[in-house]
């Protein structure tokens, strides 16, 4: 009885390490999801790399854009105080010409 006993004892502690113990299907199963992981890991790298190149490029167009909108307003500057001083010479030309005509007319009269 107690053989018996011992020996079921074994064959179920045999079967239980036997359940247990991984399979070349089950590693190879396991080594497979592994690869996908590792390649989705890899698509995700390049992707994010990607985008820290397009952020670059686009940090590189607004710096561009903000220089040409600064020569812009520079321009912009130059060119009101151009037409002040334009009107300031048309009002001085005006007054002028107002001063010569009234010479005239007063030459004329005489």
């Amino acid at each position: 009885m107690k053989s018996r006993f011992i020996i079921v004892m074994v064959v179920v502690l045999i079967a239980a390490f036997m359940m247990s113990c991984a399979t070349t299907g089950d590693l190879k199963k396991l080594q497979g999801e592994v690869d996908a992981a590792a390649l989705k890991a890899d698509q995700a790298n390049a992707k994010a790399e990607q985008a820290t190149r397009d952020a670059a490029a686009a940090t590189a167009a607004v710096q561009g854009a903000q220089a040409e909108c600064s020569k812009a307003a520079a321009n912009a500057n130059a060119a009101a105080d151009a037409a002040a001083r334009a009107e300031a010479a048309a009002k001085v030309a005006e007054d002028n010409a107002k001063k010569a005509e009234a010479i005239l007319l007063k030459g004329m009269r005489k």
